[in-house]
């Protein structure tokens, strides 16, 4: 059986996340090189104009593929093997891969998680998401027609939608991105619906502080560092 570079696999997950993220936008021209995905087009708020794809990707094979005069341009460093300092770029933040195998046990959350169906759904799922501050109009009802994406919901007493995550469904792997809800019921709903949808399939992430701890707690291994580069011009 092939042995699994963890980290490399989860890079390649959030790239194509970030990919399906900026097709659900109308953005088409993001390219996907050897070492690196970059996209010549200012991404949505929140998501990388680049992703290493391997722990060789060089400066060369990234900002010449992106807009660096773009306010908010960032490079997603997958491997944390660059140094853009020269180039005006400072640090946003530091993180580590996390990777769940497929054989732990599926936890048991309150209640079960459901995918959201419809663009009213996904409306109040980013207000959730989002905590109530003014619309944003991040998540197009777009990705709700895409086969690699999942946007799950999980639902308080009265049905609202009180958490919820993205789910990047790969060849052999699943990402999970946007997680939000309490700490003890995330993940347990989160991975229950993965285990349901894709069983089998291990599930990979980033996260870091508080969140990478509660991750940990909830059976993942924190694999290789990343850093998120942000232009300072």
């Amino acid at each position: 059986m092939r042995r699994m570079d963890h980290p490399a696999a989860a890079a390649r997950n959030n790239a194509e996340w970030c990919r399906t993220m900026c097709r659900a936008h109308g953005h088409t021209t993001g390219a996907f090189g050897p070492r690196a995905w970059t996209h010549p087009v200012r991404t949505p708020p929140y998501y990388p104009d680049a992703v290493t794809l391997r722990p060789d990707a060089s400066v060369r094979d990234v900002l010449p593929g992106i807009d660096r005069a773009a306010p908010g341009c960032s490079v997603k460093d997958s491997f944390a093997g660059l140094d853009l300092t020269a180039d005006g770029f400072e640090v946003l933040f530091e993180a580590r891969w996390i990777h769940r195998p497929a054989d732990l046990p599926v936890p048991r959350p309150a209640s079960p998680w459901q995918p959201v169906a419809t663009p009213a759904e996904l409306t109040a799922w980013e207000d959730a998401w989002s905590g109530g501050d003014d619309p944003m109009d991040l998540f197009p009802p777009a990705l709700l027609a895409d086969p690699a994406t999942t946007v799950l919901a999980g639902r308080g007493q009265d049905g609202r939608i009180v958490a919820g995550a993205v789910l990047s469904h790969s060849d052999d792997v699943v990402g999970v991105s946007n997680l939000f809800g309490p700490d003890e019921e995330a993940w347990p709903g989160c991975l229950a619906a993965v285990a349901a949808l894709r069983p089998g399939t291990p599930v990979v992430g980033y996260e870091h502080g508080d969140d990478l701890t509660t991750a940990l707690r909830h059976g993942f291994t924190a694999t290789g560092p990343l850093r998120v580069w942000l232009a300072t011009g």
